[in-house]
C-alpha cells in the first residue's frame, strides 16, 4: 500500500454510514451481505446505500460480486490489512507505543 492507496481508504471510512457498513461486512464474513440487506440494515435508501458502497468498492475495501439477480458485497480483508499495516509500519514508524496498542493487553 503507498499514500494515495492509504488516503482514499481512509476517504472512503470516514462518514459514520461508510464505517457502520464496513462494520457490518465485517461481521458478516467470506459470506457478506447483499445491497438491500445492507441498506435495511443501515436504515438507509438504496440509491444512497449503492453510493457509500461504489465508494468503498472504489477504494479497494470492499468488493462485489452477482448472486442471481442481487450485488453480494464482502469486505477485502486483505486490503484492510494492508492498511492498518501501513498506518502501523510506515506512518508510525513501528512505534512501540502505538504497536502496544493493538493488543487486548494495553490498557490505552
Amino acid at each position: 500500500m503507498n499514500e494515495t492507496d492509504a488516503l482514499a481508504a481512509l476517504s472512503a471510512i470516514s462518514s459514520a454510514t461508510r464505517l457502520r457498513i464496513l462494520k457490518r461486512l465485517v461481521a458478516a464474513g467470506p459470506d457478506g451481505m447483499t445491497a438491500g440487506d445492507i441498506a435495511e440494515a443501515s436504515d438507509g435508501t438504496p440509491s444512497r446505500t449503492s453510493f457509500h458502497l461504489s465508494n468503498m468498492a472504489d477504494a479497494g475495501l470492499i468488493t462485489a460480486n452477482r448472486r442471481s439477480r442481487q450485488i453480494c458485497y464482502k469486505v477485502d480483508f486483505a486490503a484492510m490489512g494492508a492498511l492498518i499495516r501501513y498506518l502501523l509500519e510506515d506512518c508510525c514508524n513501528n512505534h512501540e507505543t502505538v504497536r502496544a496498542c493493538c493488543t487486548p493487553q494495553c490498557g490505552c
